[in-house]
C-alpha cells in the first residue's frame, strides 16, 4: 500500500474561545505581523471567521483564506477541524498551500467598472435612454417612484430630466451626460434623495447608442405607518430565525468555490474569469454579513433581551479589536493607534458584545477614512462609567446626519459601501442593554468620534 505524503506546511490549535494557543512558525509569524499574540485572539480576519464557523457548525471546513501582513498578500489553503469529544475544545488548523505576492492596486478603469456594477445592483429605478437622453424604457418596483414611472411611460422620448429636479442646476436640460452623472436629484412624491448614474452605451463615441440610467436612493424605503413597521419587523425576525441557518452553508460553499476558482487552485484560468470569481466571493461575504446583522437584529429586539455582564478590561478589548482589523487597515495604509498595553480601563459588560461594538466602530472608520490617515482609540473612566472613543480623520458628518446615524437601515446616502445600515443601530442597542450608551460627535471635514460608554468596575484590590 502506498501512503500519500503529508503536504501540510503548518499546524495550529485554537481553544473553545477561538483563541490561537499554539502555532507553527508560518502561522505564528502572520499572527504577530497582523497585530495578534499567542495565546490571543486570532488577528487573521478570514481565519478567525473560518474557525468560528467550523466550531459553531461542528464541521470540518476547508477553503482559501487571504491576508495582508503590511508588505505581502498571503493566499493559503486552510483546513479547520473541530476536536471530537468533551475532553478538549477548540479546533485543529492545518495549512496545505501558502502563496505570497505583492499587492496590486486596482486601475481607475477597474474601479469605475466596479462602481457601475454596484450602483446597478443598488439602483431602484432602471431606464434606457436614447442618445439625446430621451426615455425609451423604464422599470422600478419602488413604492415612492410609481408616479414617476407612470409619467415617464406616458411620455416616451422626453428627456429624463423633465421628470426630476436636478439639485443646484437651473440650466436648460438635458446637459451633457458627464455633467449629470452622479448628480443629486429630487423626485415629486418621494421623501428620499436620489443620485443619478448615467452609463454611456456605444463606441467609439460614448453615448452614441444611448445611456443606461440608474437612480440610487440615499436610504432604504421604510413606510412610517405602524402596520407596515410591524410587517417589516416580522419579516426581519423570520429572516433571522428561519433563513439564517438555511442560507449560511450554501453561501459559504459558494464563497469557498469562488475562492478556489479565483486563486486558480482548480486549474489555469484567464484573469477575466478570476476577477469574476473574486466578485462572487465578495458578494457572498456581503450576504453573510447581512445575515449576521439580521440575526443580531432579531436577538436585540426580542422581548426581555439582556446581556451577561462581567468584569472586563476595556483597554484589552480595544486592543484585540484593533488587532483583528489590523490587516483591513493596512490594505488602505491606515494606522490604528490602540491604547498602550499598560493602560487598564476596568469596566462591566459582556466581553463579546463590547468587542462586537468596537469592531463595528473601527470597521466603519476604516471603510470611510481616507488612505494614509490614522484611527485613534482612546480610553477614559471614572467611578461610574468607562469609555472608549474611536476617532477617525474622515470627512465627518453634519448635524442632520448625526441625528439619524443610529436609525435602522440608515447609511447617510453611502449607496456603494456594502453596508446594511444596521451596524450602528445594533451597536447602540447593545450599549444600552449593558447600561451604557453610544454617541457620536463630528464636524464636517474634521472626522468623527464615536464614544462607547459602559458601567465602570471598581479597581481590583
Amino acid at each position: 500500500m502506498t501512503v500519500a505524503p503529508d503536504t501540510t506546511l503548518a499546524r495550529a490549535r485554537t481553544d473553545g474561545s477561538d483563541h490561537l494557543v499554539e502555532a507553527d512558525d508560518l502561522i505564528a509569524g502572520l499572527q504577530h505581523r497582523c497585530g495578534g499574540e499567542i495565546p490571543g485572539a486570532i488577528a487573521i480576519h478570514e481565519l478567525r471567521k473560518l474557525v468560528k464557523k467550523a466550531r459553531e457548525m461542528d464541521l470540518r471546513l476547508a477553503r482559501t483564506i487571504r491576508a495582508f501582513d503590511g508588505e505581502e498578500r498571503i493566499t493559503a489553503w486552510v483546513e479547520v477541524t473541530p476536536y471530537e469529544g468533551a475532553s478538549e475544545s477548540g479546533c485543529a488548523i492545518s495549512v496545505a498551500t501558502w502563496q505570497t505576492s505583492k499587492p496590486t492596486r486596482e486601475t481607475e478603469d477597474d474601479a469605475a467598472a466596479r462602481r457601475d456594477a454596484i450602483d446597478n445592483a443598488l439602483a431602484e429605478l432602471h431606464a434606457r435612454l436614447d442618445p439625446e437622453q430621451g426615455i425609451l424604457t423604464v422599470d422600478s418596483d419602488a413604492e415612492d417612484l410609481q408616479d414617476l414611472v407612470n409619467e415617464m411611460l406616458a411620455n416616451p422620448g422626453k428627456p429624463w430630466t423633465d421628470f426630476v429636479t436636478v439639485a443646484g442646476n437651473h440650466h436648460a436640460q438635458p446637459l451633457h451626460w458627464r455633467l449629470l452623472d452622479q448628480s443629486r436629484c429630487e423626485i415629486d412624491g418621494s421623501p428620499r434623495q436620489w443620485t443619478a448614474r448615467l452609463i454611456p452605451v456605444g463606441a467609439p463615441e460614448p453615448g452614441s447608442d444611448g445611456f443606461e440610467l440608474y437612480l440610487v436612493a440615499d436610504r432604504a424605503w421604510v413606510t412610517r405607518t405602524s402596520r407596515r413597521r410591524a410587517e417589516n419587523d416580522t419579516v426581519q425576525a423570520q429572516l433571522g430565525r428561519d433563513l439564517s441557518p438555511v442560507l449560511r452553508q450554501p453561501i459559504s460553499r459558494i464563497i469557498a468555490n469562488a475562492e478556489t476558482i479565483r486563486t486558480k487552485l482548480a486549474g489555469p484560468l484567464t484573469d477575466e474569469y478570476s476577477d469574476y470569481a473574486a466578485d462572487i466571493a465578495s458578494a457572498g461575504q456581503h450576504l453573510l454579513s447581512l445575515i449576521d446583522d439580521l440575526s443580531d437584529l432579531e436577538v436585540i429586539e426580542a422581548e426581555g433581551f439582556t446581556t451577561a455582564p462581567d468584569r472586563i478590561d476595556l483597554g484589552d478589548v480595544a486592543r484585540q479589536a484593533a488587532g483583528i482589523l489590523g490587516v483591513s487597515a493596512q490594505e488602505k495604509s491606515i494606522e490604528i493607534v490602540a491604547p498602550p498595553k499598560d493602560q487598564i480601563c476596568p469596566a462591566t459588560g459582556e466581553f463579546r458584545r463590547v468587542l462586537q461594538v468596537l469592531l463595528n466602530l473601527i470597521g466603519n472608520a476604516i471603510r470611510y477614512a481616507p488612505e494614509g490617515s490614522r484611527i485613534r482609540i482612546e480610553l477614559a473612566h471614572n467611578d461610574k462609567m468607562a469609555g472608549a472613543r474611536v476617532i477617525d480623520e474622515g470627512e465627518g458628518m453634519s448635524a442632520e446626519q448625526q441625528a439619524v446615524i443610529f436609525e435602522k437601515f440608515e447609511r447617510l446616502g453611502r449607496s456603494g459601501d456594502g453596508g446594511s445600515g444596521l451596524g450602528l443601530y445594533i451597536s447602540r442597542r447593545l450599549a444600552r442593554a449593558m447600561g451604557g450608551e453610544l454617541t457620536v460627535d463630528s464636524v464636517e471635514g474634521e472626522g468623527a468620534t464615536f464614544t462607547l460608554m459602559i458601567p465602570s468596575a471598581a479597581e481590583a484590590n
